[in-house]
């Protein structure tokens, strides 16, 4: 019973890791985007955008446009993330929590 429960606890662990780096590489991303609006705003012409391998004029409403999109979007993202990260460290503690108390019982 014990070595289920560790099992399963490990499961939880390896993917609240794999929570935790889709987290960071998202949040990258979001600084990311920040920065560009911030830089988009402060410009006073129209902007370049890289396509490929491609730069190409853009509106700056346009990208603005875009940027926010891609913001709300990484933001839904982190959002889900965040849940999910709770919900996994939840059980991991229910789980940790038993482990405790059956090893407690036994002694």
């Amino acid at each position: 019973m014990e070595k289920d429960k560790l099992q399963k606890m490990q499961i939880f662990q390896e993917n609240l890791q794999s929570i935790l780096m889709q987290k960071q590489a998202f949040q990258m991303e979001m600084d990311e985007t920040l920065s560009a609006i911030r830089e988009v705003e402060s410009s006073k012409d129209d902007v370049y955008k890289l396509v490929g391998q491609l730069m190409i004029k853009i509106k700056k409403e346009k990208i603005t446009e875009e940027l926010e999109e891609k913001r709300k979007v990484i933001h839904s993202s982190l959002e889900k993330l965040e849940a999910d990260e709770e919900k996994i460290s939840s059980e991991l503690k229910k789980i940790r929590d038993e482990i405790i108390k059956e090893s407690k019982n036994r002694n």
